[in-house]
């Protein structure tokens, strides 16, 4: 049985990678440091979902999942490169799916410091981990915001990403550019994804859809930012997981071993259009605020799906009214009051 690290194992994209890596037959050590960016009690039950026991949560230590063998968790910050490698040195990891990392492009002008800690220093010894304690492959999680304000659509893993507009989108490029450097040098084989706008159960409550169910459901008038002319390639959770197991099995093979792959819907939804259906599933009308566009935000993302279809067999499956209704449906039954 193949042995895979997740790292970001608390997070709303890692927790569902988890399960659908136990799904597929991997043993899976997860690894979180339960940061505060937002509610460590939301990232606790997801935990508690996946069968850790969160009271015997401890600093370095492994836990094992009380629904499978197949899992474990310990808690651990990419940035203490001693603890990082004595996990590597002694789980002898087959695959790393990076996932941990400081998100937010909002945040990231008010805490600058903390990216580069997180995304550039942390990145950095998980690429020197897989080099001193090799693995069959890296993927790591980057991000469409690379594309700054491109106007060419739909984004291309061929365009230029030279011209960031905000500092997460600089460590995400900079981390892209750190994983050729060691590709090419120490012959590791790494993906590098470039997920698009991701939403859906246990999703994270800084980002616009739970925003928006919060505010609505509570009678609350929601931010419209850029007076609602937005376009976002909205891609559910369920079908990004499905894109990163089969990036996982696609092991580069070209020389550097090494490549850079969209993942996302493939189809841009107007931001109304999106808010509209939240509307209907929660039967509440939004109460909008219209603003202007955020400084480091952009009018418009659209992936390119091309590659990883062809080199994963990669097809989204979940429209969006199927996505909305899953999202709020767990919405709905989620206790909030303890969040």
């Amino acid at each position: 049985m193949n042995k895979v690290l997740v790292t970001g194992a608390a997070g709303f994209i890692g927790f569902h990678t988890v399960n659908k890596l136990i799904e597929g037959g991997f043993e899976v050590v997860g690894l979180d440091n339960i940061n505060d960016y937002y509610s460590p009690q939301l990232k606790y039950d997801r935990l508690k979902e996946a069968g850790i026991e969160v009271e015997k949560i401890k600093w370095y230590q492994s836990i094992t999942s009380t629904k499978t063998v197949n899992y474990r968790f310990v808690r651990m910050s990419l940035e203490d490169k001693q603890q990082l490698f004595s996990l590597f040195q002694r789980e002898n990891f087959d695959y790393v799916i990076n996932l941990a990392a400081q998100a937010g492009v909002r945040y990231s002008i008010e805490n600058p410091d903390v990216y580069i800690q997180s995304n550039i220093v942390g990145f950095h010894y998980i690429l020197e981990a897989c080099r001193n304690f090799p693995v069959l492959h890296l993927v790591h999680a980057s991000s469409s915001s690379v594309y700054g304000a491109n106007a060419k659509i739909p984004f291309s893993e061929e365009d230029k990403v030279d011209a960031p507009v905000s500092l997460y989108a600089a460590t995400k490029k900079s981390n892209e550019l750190m994983a050729h450097a060691y590709s090419y040098l120490y012959q590791i084989p790494i993906t590098c994804l470039r997920f698009f706008t991701v939403y859906g159960p246990w999703g994270r409550p800084d980002m616009a859809p739970m925003l928006f169910a919060k505010a609505i459901s509570e009678g609350d008038p929601i931010n419209v930012f850029n007076n609602g002319i937005m376009e976002r390639d909205f891609t559910y959770v369920g079908d990004i997981v499905n894109g990163i197991f089969g990036a996982v099995n696609a092991i580069p093979e070209e020389n550097p071993k090494y490549r850079v792959l969209n993942i996302g819907n493939g189809s841009p939804i107007n931001l109304m259009d999106f808010i509209q259906e939240i509307e209907i599933n929660l039967g509440k009308e939004a109460i909008k605020n219209y603003l202007p566009m955020q400084k480091g935000d952009v009018p418009r993302t659209w992936a390119s799906q091309n590659n990883l279809e062809r080199i994963a067999n990669y097809k989204p499956e979940i429209s969006l009214k199927q996505g909305i209704r899953k999202f709020i449906d767990w919405y709905t039954k989620y206790d909030f009051k303890k969040v």
